[in-house]
């Protein structure tokens, strides 16, 4: 008698059988890579740069080994899982000192986000801390929200109205804006509160009050926030890297694929005219511009509707021998009120980081500093390494409140990266599932990234296995992908 039943031995035959093309090698397209390789399906994986992990990059600068984009995920979740499942787990770091500062107030001014705050809402407009922020004047019209009647409450979505009318413009403008773009590269006024903030707004209901409801949100709030890996993200990739190689992939980087083509037998990844791969299934896990020329002609222009949204993040990373910044003044992130200057934040890696902090040694910083563009929009990109270095210099000096001189910086690195909408974004989980049922009705074609999942590591991986489960799915257990 076989080990194994029949229908086992056909199932594996038939996945070995089924060929998969992956355009894209960042993080989801190496995740849905490996979705697909670890069930048997050949796998070849085409990527346009000369490096695999997209917004998860490294560098080396001044002999430090650093994150160049993406430096941390959201603690727990599918990226932690991820982590675990490909044996990273003794690696997972927290931070040391997570604080955050907003700079760009009033007069020059720099104050840190107070801890009893969701989005930058205070629960306390009172408190000292939240007072640094909006003054006296401020206070007294952020406490007009315990007096407002409760005719809307709980009903309002949009993130700028709701803390304008309820807590004022300076609460908006200096703590919750800056937070907004910021981290996300998204204003106020295009901020779902539901998902931004889930159970924000009934709270509001239950407390009848702004401040009360992040009170309430405050009660259950534990541990760190965020986590990432000693050594670096780019880890994560070599491991899911290594990985697909054991298991036969084909990872191709240097190739842009210009269109994909559905044919009797499958599908065709080109380049011009030229054959690049031919499969049974393609996962376009590509960039925003890229997927949107690739996907349009097969799902229509719902893909247009989320690509057209996205913007740019450049990230200059600067190496400064600086003593005055071994206390980290102003904890690990400060971001900039908008217009108040060119960056729209920063990261202090090595006052975030021990382990960063002990490969650089006393007296020298690792600092990300990041402008932001809309889509098309060049911006920094298109000055000069030597004029972008100065600026980026001179906001982080602003930004820190510490002079940093030219003679300061021991390295620099300049990379510029497509930046994601949040999930929170209003309308992006319609247009998303406009989207996804445009792609599914497409026999063999699935669609991941973080332009389609929302920004997030977690987002981006959870996303990236479901439509790799998807399409994997249809074809083992749904009869042929081509019918």
């Amino acid at each position: 008698m076989p080990d194994t039943p029949a229908p086992f031995d056909d199932l594996v035959t038939h996945a070995r059988e089924t060929r998969v093309i992956v355009v894209g090698g960042g993080i989801a397209g190496l995740v849905a890579a490996w979705e697909c390789a670890k069930v048997g399906m050949p796998v070849t994986l085409l990527e346009a740069s000369d490096a695999l992990g997209g917004t998860i990059a490294s560098a080396e600068v001044a002999g430090l080994h650093l994150d160049a984009g993406a430096s941390c995920w959201t603690a727990g979740g599918p990226a932690r899982d991820l982590v675990d499942e490909l044996g990273l787990g003794e690696r997972v770091v927290t931070p040391r000192d997570d604080r955050t500062w907003i700079a760009g107030l009033p007069k020059g001014g720099a104050a840190p986000v107070p801890p009893q705050s969701v989005l930058g809402i205070p629960a306390n407009p009172w408190d000292e801390a939240a007072r640094r922020f909006i003054g006296w004047r401020g206070a007294w019209r952020a406490y007009l929200d315990r007096l407002r009647p409760p005719l809307t409450i709980g009903k309002e979505l949009n993130l700028a109205r709701l803390v304008r009318t309820r807590m004022g413009d300076a609460v908006l403008d200096r703590m919750v804006a800056p937070l907004s773009v910021g981290r996300f590269a998204v204003a106020p006024d295009r901020v779902d509160v539901s998902a931004a903030a889930p159970g924000l707004s009934s709270a509001l209901t239950r407390t009848g009050s702004l401040g009360g409801a992040v009170a309430d949100l405050l009660v259950d709030r534990a541990g760190p926030a965020v986590e990432s890996l000693e050594g670096g993200l780019a880890a994560l990739v070599d491991a899911l890297v290594a990985r697909l190689g054991d298991l036969g992939a084909d990872l191709v980087t240097g190739v842009r694929v210009d269109a994909i083509e559905r044919t009797p037998e499958g599908w065709r990844a080109l380049d011009g005219s030229e054959e690049l791969a031919a499969a049974d299934l393609v996962i376009v896990a590509a960039g925003p511009s890229d997927a949107a020329r690739l996907l349009v002609p097969h799902a229509g222009d719902a893909v247009t509707q989320m690509t057209d949204a996205s913007s740019s993040r450049e990230i200059v990373t600067l190496v400064v021998d600086a003593p005055a910044l071994d206390g980290a003044p102003r904890g690990a992130q400060v971001y900039a009120v908008p217009g108040s200057g060119r960056a729209s934040g920063l990261v202090h890696a090595t006052a975030r980081w021990e382990w960063l902090a002990q490969a650089a040694g006393p007296g020298r910083h690792v600092l990300h500093v990041a402008f932001d563009r809309p889509a098309g929009d060049a911006g920094e990109q298109a000055l000069g390494d030597a004029e972008l270095v100065t600026i980026a210099r001179e906001e982080a000096s602003a930004l820190l409140g510490v002079a940093l001189d030219d003679g300061d910086v021991r390295g620099w690195h300049r990379a510029r990266y497509a930046l994601a909408l949040p999930a929170s974004a209003l309308g992006h989980d319609d247009h998303a599932a406009a989207v996804r049922a445009s792609v599914a009705a497409v026999p063999g074609l699935a669609a991941a990234g973080g332009w389609l999942s929302g920004s997030g590591l977690s987002r981006v991986v959870a996303a990236a296995r479901d439509e790799a489960d998807r399409v994997r799915g249809a074809a083992l257990w749904g009869g042929s992908p081509r019918d």
